[in-house]
């Protein structure tokens, strides 16, 4: 049960530990800021097609998984219509300007909900090896995410502390699903392939809505394009190297 909670415990954290250098970046070019989202694009692709979607067939059918990954990206795609929405525009400085947005954040939060519940569930389970590729897939790509959260609201004008702590609070409320996961595993392990297929169409959402047309249009597409490669093939490799 120690050893569970632990790896509950590193899995959410990763995202306030993935927000800690905002402490240290201040001018973004438009360069650098587009290799850092196109790798983190990178991430997340791997996280949910080598991760969460090869997990969740392996506890269920096609079906599901469709319907779990749609349903991701469809609930994220009506948040755009209720919560004010994220650009991140450049100046001619190359400054980031952000317009009005929380969307990003509350995709975020939303999706590390069913995260949290697959963690657990899958830990719970004694589907082999199950628990320890969610809880790994899911905490490498918490660190990107986390990075994306606390920028964003720095480029509201959110003082770095406090954008730090609010990302950590995902991850909070991550850990707190896990515990609900692994607690209600008989009930929630029926939903864990849900949970996976889910968190998957979420990240894909925002991957290919938000930050890969963030990457293009500023000259350096080149740069984002192997950034997001060796994005791709870092979470490959780590998942790997875990097995």
């Amino acid at each position: 049960m120690e050893w569970t909670l632990l790896v509950m415990m590193l899995c959410a954290l990763t995202t306030c530990a993935g927000a800690l250098p905002i402490f240290f970046i201040h001018g973004i070019s438009h360069r650098r800021m587009d290799s850092i989202l196109a790798y983190t694009a990178g991430i997340m692709v791997a996280a949910s097609t080598y991760g969460l979607i090869p997990a969740s067939l392996k506890l269920t059918n096609l079906f599901v998984l469709c319907f779990g990954v749609l349903a991701g990206a469809l609930l994220l795609n009506l948040l755009e219509y209720f919560i004010p929405h994220v650009d991140i525009e450049h100046n001619r400085k190359g400054v980031l300007v952000p317009s009005q947005s929380m969307m990003m954040v509350a995709a975020m939060t939303l999706h590390n909900i069913p995260e949290g519940l697959s963690v657990g569930a899958s830990l719970a389970s004694e589907v082999e090896n199950l628990g320890l590729v969610v809880a790994l897939s899911m905490g490498l790509q918490n660190a990107p995410e986390g990075f994306l959260v606390a920028l964003f609201l720095v480029h509201q004008n959110v003082r770095r502390g406090t954008a730090v702590l609010l990302a950590g609070i995902t991850g909070i409320i991550e850990f707190i699903s896990s515990l609900i996961g692994f607690s209600l595993v008989h009930v929630a392990l029926f939903l864990v392939p849900y949970g996976l297929a889910f968190a998957a169409g979420a990240m894909l959402f925002i991957v290919y809505k938000e930050l890969i047309p963030e990457t293009h249009g500023h000259g350096y597409e080149r740069w984002a394009t192997f950034s997001f490669l060796l994005g791709l093939l870092s979470m490959i490799g780590l998942v790997e190297w875990f097995r």
